[in-house]
């Protein structure tokens, strides 16, 4: 009997101490279990990004106006956004939110572990589907954690949870708020609830009823199946979801909640946003943006800075003057054949802004702009650069050079001038008035054309340009800014000035980042751009020449050159006041041929008329003449200028006067008929008949 005592005795002991090394095994496997979940936290949490204001800086618009200040010539975004402070988001917009996302928020401490046991119950039992993070949870995940917030893991949950924690211990509950409120997804494009009351019912958030307020917190859970535009039943829907839940919330009361029910969505969408962002003047407008959006602008600006850096740009663009630039492309438009193009820019040369810029007839058709991309053959305007070298050299406007027709090449090519015609000697001011190619050919030849071309680049062509003689005929292909600019170093006296298309640039907070600087260089002593000038107003004033008549209808005297491309393909006219100059040009975009009887010349006169019509009479300032050095006046016969007949300038000037003289009297009855045909836009610039 004691036998077995003893040994049930011992039976229990043994069980007992089964019984509590289990529990120590248990719980040693429960304290490694519970180290190792730590130290799998610890190192999904470890490296979390450190909270701070910066991360919560929204994107920006930024904002592009004309040189007046205040008209809005476009508006760059990558979202529709429209930041708000918390007291300017009506009392509904946000219960609503609470309600529907976080009931309750302003309880837990960033994590909700009621909320996330009430959504999961509430998802087994097939209620409308709900969210178990908070909202602060979803305002890390949308911005500290937007890199990650795709990921369905544990490891983003906790990570989501623990930088939720972090956040509601540095922020209020206001602050979390109205940040959730600035940066949640409505659909549409709209991010925050100022752009989302704006898209869909044109009211600031300060004035949203409590049917759109419900409608833009029912949105967030899925931006594009409850988008009301285009989903407005599953939105209608979802906004009665949030009705209920501000009443279960008692953020209204019943009355309130049966009136909202019955209501439509009642929609007011706001009008579509512009083209890329264009309000006014594509063909200006989007050339700044390019600009602006290259790597090595010079304005300091990036991309991003442009579309969410809230910036303020103010450009040089003359509203007045470039509605008049468009009124005169438009007025050529209605005189030319189907499909041609004109395009023109307009220049103050005393500061280098550019007033005005037309590049085509619409932007919107294939976005070219033929004032600042590509670049066309200039014709007869480039022969300017060749004038102005020849003079920089010393020989004087008045010395005569040999326009017989042709010239002929060494391949047996010819040279021809326009029409074929023959003018013979001719002083260098008379062959640029009627724009001789044979003699400008024989001058290039003279000058060089390596010098030629420095010149050129000199005055402000940034195109590469094929060392040529060929080239002072306008063979190589060059924009209508390039040309805007380049005279205009004419029409500042040998001042050139890089064209300048901004102003100044601001950031959000109204710091300048970029002010336009001045980059005037003298490139001409005053002497040879008044000697350039002097001859360039023969082509306005003389009456054979090829301008003759297209001055401004107030007097303004002017100067300037006409050209016209290889089988007429281009046709322009550059020239300038003392205070704007403009480059025009029109032709077909393809590079097919035009009529002969067309010219710029029209669209040049439109234009400066309509420019200058209200300015005072400005006169070319007087200038000393240069010193010339050739005392020569040089026939030039076949390929060449080689045979001097020994005019000499000083003593036998009048000589040369009377003698051509009267050629010149032959010569205009000659062209009598040609000018008439002129006055109605016949072109007799000569830049198009080239080697054949």
């Amino acid at each position: 009997m004691k036998a077995r005592r003893k040994f049930r005795q011992s039976k229990g002991h043994a069980i007992a101490w089964g019984v509590l090394l289990l529990f120590l095994a248990l719980g040693f496997i429960s304290f490694r279990a519970v180290n190792s979940a730590v130290a799998v936290y610890k190192s999904w949490t470890d490296d979390l990004p450190v909270i701070s204001s910066d991360q919560f800086n929204y994107a920006e618009d930024s904002y592009m106006y004309a040189a007046d200040g205040t008209t809005l010539l476009a508006k760059f975004q990558l979202d529709k956004r429209d930041p708000v402070e918390l007291s300017q988001v009506n009392k509904f917009a946000i219960d609503a939110t609470v309600a529907v996302e976080d009931a309750r928020f302003y309880e837990h401490n960033g994590v909700d572990p009621q909320g996330i046991i009430r959504a999961v119950v509430n998802n087994l039992k097939g209620g409308a589907l709900e969210g178990a993070s908070t909202i602060t949870q979803q305002l890390v995940r949308n911005t500290a954690l937007s890199e990650e917030a795709n990921d369905i893991t544990f490891e983003r949950k906790a990570r989501e949870a623990e930088l939720a924690l972090e956040m509601e211990k540095n922020y209020s509950k206001e602050q979390i708020l109205n940040m959730y409120l600035n940066t949640i997804n409505y659909g549409d494009g709209c991010y925050g609830i100022g752009a989302a009351a704006q898209n869909y019912f044109q009211v600031p958030a300060s004035e949203l009823s409590l049917t759109q307020a419900a409608t833009l917190a029912g949105i967030p859970q899925s931006p594009t199946a409850f988008n009301p535009k285009e989903n407005p039943q599953a939105c209608l829907e979802r906004r009665n979801h949030v009705l209920e839940r501000m009443l279960a919330s008692n953020y209204i009361t019943e009355d309130q909640y049966n009136e909202a029910v019955k209501q439509e969505l009642n929609l007011n969408p706001a009008p579509d946003e512009p083209q890329q962002g264009i309000y006014a003047y594509p063909y200006f407008t989007s050339f700044v943006r390019d600009e602006l959006m290259k790597e090595d602008n010079i304005y300091g600006c990036s991309y991003a800075d442009l579309f969410s850096g809230g910036l303020k740009i103010y450009t040089t663009l003359d509203t007045d003057m470039q509605d008049k630039a468009e009124e005169a492309c438009s007025d050529q438009y209605g005189v030319m054949e189907d499909g041609m193009d004109a395009a023109l820019v307009a220049m103050d040369p005393r500061n280098g802004h550019v007033k005005a810029l037309v590049g085509g007839n619409n932007f919107y058709s294939d976005q070219w702009n033929i004032a600042v991309q590509g670049g066309r053959p200039s014709g007869s305007t480039f022969k300017v650069f060749t004038l102005a070298t020849a003079i920089e050299m010393g020989i004087s406007p008045q010395s005569i050079i040999d326009c017989s027709n042709p010239v002929t090449l060494p391949s047996g090519q010819t040279v021809n001038n326009f029409g074929n015609a023959t003018y013979g000697p001719r002083t260098i001011a008379d062959a640029t008035a009627i724009s001789s190619n044979t003699g400008y050919y024989r001058l290039t030849e003279r000058v060089g054309v390596n010098n030629m071309i420095e010149m050129a680049h000199r005055l402000g062509i940034k195109s590469e340009l094929e060392p040529y003689p060929i080239i002072t005929l306008g063979t190589e292909n060059v924009t209508p800014l390039e040309m805007a600019e380049a005279y205009s170093s004419f029409a500042s006296g040998g001042i050139h000035r890089d064209f300048v298309i901004i102003t100044r640039i601001e950031d959000k907070d109204g710091n300048v980042l970029f002010e336009a600087e001045d980059t005037s260089e003298r490139v001409l002593s005053e002497e040879v751009a008044g000697a350039v000038t002097e001859v360039l107003r023969g082509v306005f004033e003389k009456s054979y020449a090829t301008a003759a008549g297209s001055g401004p209808s107030n007097g303004q005297p002017v100067a300037g050159k006409t050209g016209t491309g290889m089988e007429f393909r281009d046709h322009w006219l550059v020239g300038y006041s003392p205070t704007l100059t403009c480059a025009a040009w029109i032709g077909n975009r393809d590079y097919s041929s035009t009529s002969e009887s067309i010219t710029a010349n029209s669209l040049w006169h439109s234009f400066m008329s309509m420019a200058l019509a209200d300015e005072p009479i400005t006169p070319f300032p007087n200038t000393a003449a240069p010193a010339y050095t050739s005392g020569q006046s040089d026939y030039g016969y076949g390929y060449g200028y080689g045979y001097g007949y020994g005019y000499d300038q000083n003593t036998q000037q009048q000589q040369q006067t009377d003698q051509y003289q009267q050629q010149d009297q032959q010569y205009q009855q000659q062209t009598d008929q040609q000018q008439q045909q002129q006055q109605q836009g016949t072109d007799q610039t000569g830049g198009g008949a080239q080697a054949q």
